[in-house]
């Protein structure tokens, strides 16, 4: 994000305790969360606040759902509003929420400013609202939980669902006379035995910062379990604890080992997976909604008998089990409270109903129990990634980029490229993030 973006996105983000309490825009009141809303359907247009692929699965599928229930009733239509890229999204979203704005339905992640909005009232009670259309049960546990705010609150809707894993090419592998790591102890030196080889070891997309930070998030999961993150977002912990040290200690030895190609901190996603589909990188870190693209013939001839994957490696003293991974049902959808009535209501209803069936045909993990539609062109790699999601334990992994405030989390987007680079020493990394943490925490 840049500086000036990130400015925007904290103003606005600072004007929202403003907005004290939820009304209704016209008696003052304040507007009820609950999903029980009477009165007639009327049609009219809605919009959603995104920030999607165009051609992803997701649009497609609910644009075709809106379009089925603007034949039943004429007059609505579903406008999507959408954004170049997140950090744009980010800083209209955060505008638009200041001020009272905020359209039907709106994308958020499970952010401290999302549970702001919540905790003021501008979201539906989606756990209600599930509840009460009788299709809670149809979703994934794990996918819920994703959305779910650190008191257990649920205002999202989740619309995804995907493993994170690592693939790696056993072809390289074998040459290099490297073994699967049996814990994340064991990752430094394999990345320096396959760099040693002669082969990038590790590809990332360091261009959207995220997947850097997901590394970051594994050491703690692993030693701490889920409440260290909750720790941090809420200032009862701090990056120099144990926890944090031992990963930004192992962030730097896969720095020092060459675990990532050369300047990839301006590598973006579609290179960084090419450099691992080509050959040239030996694994990549990535959620299975790449299996069209990493376990199908579309994959390239070479690789198509050389792919494999292993999970989450453990650590000597880990609290989490190998079960116990990131299991991520991405950015949710929210339902505003402001602009909840029999219409939204019904219109969910229908897309709860539909979207299950239609969304399985794109043959990926969506949020229900649905089993996606394997395709004729998957590898046998396929199938066993989709049973994969059958075996996931309780504890999950939140990626940090949704827990952490805008603030702390750029910075440490920042600071940890240096550190894996070498620019900055582990001890330096610590402090820089203690006291950015400390100074939001404080203002929050």
């Amino acid at each position: 994000m840049k500086r000036s973006q990130f400015l925007t996105l904290t103003a606005a983000a600072a004007a929202l305790p403003l907005l004290a309490s939820c009304s209704d825009g016209t008696s003052g009141k304040p507007m009820s969360t609950s999903s029980t809303v009477d009165g007639d359907i009327e049609a009219r247009p809605i919009s959603w606040l995104l920030s999607r692929p165009a051609n992803g699965a997701v649009i497609e599928v609910m644009t075709q759902i809106a379009d089925e229930y603007a034949q039943k009733h004429p007059g609505f239509s579903l406008s999507l509003i959408t954004t170049p890229d997140r950090p744009s999204y980010l800083q209209k979203y955060v505008t638009l929420a200041a001020a009272g704005k905020l359209p039907e339905l709106f994308d958020t992640d499970a952010t401290p400013f999302a549970q702001k909005l919540a905790d003021q009232g501008h979201m539906i009670d989606v756990e209600d609202l599930l509840t009460s259309l009788d299709v809670l049960e149809d979703f994934r546990p794990a996918a819920l939980d994703y959305q779910r705010f650190s008191d257990g609150a649920l205002h999202m809707i989740p619309l995804e669902f995907g493993l994170e894993v690592f693939w790696y090419n056993t072809e390289l592998f074998d040459a290099a006379g490297a073994n699967v790591p049996e814990t994340l102890e064991d990752m430094p030196q394999l990345c320096e035995t396959l760099a040693v080889s002669g082969v990038t070891p590790i590809a990332l997309d360091g261009q959207d910062a995220w997947p850097l930070e997901r590394y970051l998030a594994f050491y703690p999961f692993r030693v701490a379990g889920e409440d260290y993150i909750a720790g941090l977002k809420e200032g009862r912990a701090s990056f120099s604890n144990e926890p944090g040290r031992l990963s930004a200690q192992w962030m730097h030895d896969l720095g020092q080992a060459g675990a990532f190609q050369a300047g990839f901190s301006s590598v973006g996603y579609a290179d960084a997976q090419g450099l691992f589909t080509s050959g040239r990188a030996a694994m990549y870190n990535i959620g299975t909604w790449e299996l069209p693209a990493l376990a199908t013939t579309e994959l390239p001839e070479p690789m198509r008998d050389n792919i494999d994957y292993f999970t989450l490696p453990v650590t000597k003293d880990s609290v989490t089990g190998p079960d116990e991974y990131v299991a991520s049902s991405g950015i949710g959808v929210a339902v505003n409270a402001a602009t909840y009535d029999p219409l939204v209501r019904d219109f969910l209803k229908y897309a709860l109903e539909r979207y299950p069936e239609l969304y399985a045909r794109s043959g990926i993990l969506g949020p229900t129990t649905v089993k996606p539609v394997i395709p004729d062109t998957a590898l046998p790699i396929y199938e066993r990634a989709i049973a994969q999601a059958e075996e996931l334990g309780d504890a999950t992994l939140m990626p940090w980029d949704t827990q952490l405030d805008p603030t702390t989390n750029t910075r440490l987007q920042q600071e940890l490229v240096l550190l894996v680079q070498g620019d900055k020493s582990v001890e330096e990394f610590l402090s820089t993030m203690d006291a950015t943490l400390t100074s939001n925490t404080q203002q929050a």
